[in-house]
């Protein structure tokens, strides 16, 4: 990349992040009232419509703030405040997340404002997903080393502790993503690879030997989904057989696109804590295999679900017809989803800076012009981008996982390419 170009990026970049996105969530988000954060605001940010906090949004914002905070390109004092309120979020989450009930440690899915234990139906169990325990780890372990805070060190390694006791157990919830034990899905050791790496960095002040550990966990996390998810194509696969082998059916024969392309950086960042160099070169036939599979040929944009040789995916439903993740595949295979693409946007950017090789950055390139044409709110009084769009790049409105508004994937990839742009040669 010449200099001329990783400059025209790099202000492209922080002005998205500054001008974009941070001006719509930094008047908004802050429940100065109650503690933690508030957005279930509609797709379109026009209007908030309930004013419940799920535990999956607060880490991430606690996450946000955090890494803000420790950003060279703002100023002290705009540092300072990033890091005041990722503290709000992680007082709010220490005090209100766990469920108390006598069981293991592990997080409610859902609060009302005031941080009362809510349940998602009449009946139903407070501990409705693991990826809600994984997501309060992260924010938590990243707030933890930046604000050199012990206390919720300690509170975020218990909670990690038990969540890993709790996979490897089988007994956690998967909501949205529900899954019968008969299946494995790509989602739990991609984000426990994550979880591990970014928990990391606070044990390494606090813990030492826990530091060691973690990276231990990461680097199985990403033998596992190497060994296992990936095929000889180079494709990961989102769901297989929990007894090892993919499925030949429906539920088996498609690839979750953003998924892969988000797990490419959490094994880049494995392997560098690991000392696995070589991994590189598997990382990025998996993701050129992906974008190719991934990539819609008719509108644009890279797909929500895809068939392993791309567009529909395809197969019979067999056995699992009854399964929420085939059912969710099925309608919305074609969506175009914001995350998708702002995960995009820095893996391409990043392995053309790791490989030099210039098929990253026409990627980047191509998913620049989609992404920018397709989802930054076109009314300029809000800015910041709607989360979803049918397969044309029409305009839908459709709840995608939780109700809410999340700025977690598109902040944090800009401030991860940013990173990338001001540190590259």
């Amino acid at each position: 990349m010449n200099e001329r170009m990783r400059k025209l990026l790099l202000g492209f970049y922080q002005n998205e992040l500054t001008n974009n996105i941070l001006s719509f969530w930094l008047p908004r988000c802050e429940d100065k009232t109650c503690g933690g954060y508030l957005n279930c605001f509609t797709n379109s940010g026009d209007r908030l419509v309930s004013r419940d906090k799920y535990t999956w949004s607060q880490g991430r914002f606690v996450w946000m703030f955090s890494k803000l905070s420790g950003m060279p390109m703002f100023k002290e004092s705009e540092r300072a405040e990033f890091l005041r309120l990722a503290g709000v979020g992680a007082r709010f989450l220490t005090r209100h997340c766990l469920v108390n009930d006598g069981g293991p440690v592990r997080c409610t899915f859902l609060t009302d404002e005031t941080g009362a234990p809510k349940s998602v139906a009449p009946g139903a169990p407070l501990d409705q997903s693991i990826y809600a325990d994984c997501f309060v780890i992260a924010g938590l372990g990243k707030y933890a080393a930046s604000a050199r805070n012990e206390t919720v060190y300690t509170f975020a390694k218990t909670l990690y502790t038990s969540a890993v006791s709790l996979w490897r157990s089988g007994n956690f919830r998967t909501l949205p993503y529900p899954l019968t034990p008969k299946y494995r899905a790509h989602g739990l050791p991609m984000i426990f690879q994550n979880v591990a790496r970014e928990l990391h960095d606070a044990a390494v002040i606090f813990d030492p030997d826990f530091a060691a550990a973690l990276v231990r966990d990461a680097d199985a996390c990403s033998n596992d989904i190497l060994t296992h998810f990936t095929d000889e194509h180079h494709l990961i696969r989102e769901v297989i057989y929990t007894a090892g082998g993919f499925i030949p059916s429906y539920l088996g024969q498609h690839i979750n696109p953003g998924h892969t392309i988000e797990d490419i950086w959490f094994h880049l960042d494995t392997a560098d804590l690991s000392g696995h160099p070589e991994r590189l070169g598997t990382l990025s036939r998996i993701a050129l295999a992906t974008l190719d599979a991934g990539w819609d040929s008719e509108y644009g944009g890279i797909l929500h679900y895809a068939g392993l040789s791309g567009g529909m995916p395809t197969g019979d439903y067999a056995d699992a017809a009854d399964e929420p993740m085939l059912q969710q595949t099925v309608a919305g295979w074609g969506d175009k989803l914001w995350w998708v693409h702002a995960e995009a946007l820095y893996t391409t950017l990043r392995l053309y800076v790791l490989t030099n090789d210039a098929r990253f950055l026409d990627w980047h390139g191509r998913i620049f012009d989609y992404t920018f044409a397709t989802f930054p709110n076109p009314d300029r009084e809000l800015r910041e981008w709607i989360q979803i769009r049918k397969r044309d790049g029409s305009p839908q409105d459709k709840v995608v996982a939780l109700p809410v508004k999340d700025p977690y994937h598109i902040t944090r990839n800009l401030a991860l390419i940013i990173d990338l742009l001001e540190n590259a040669e």
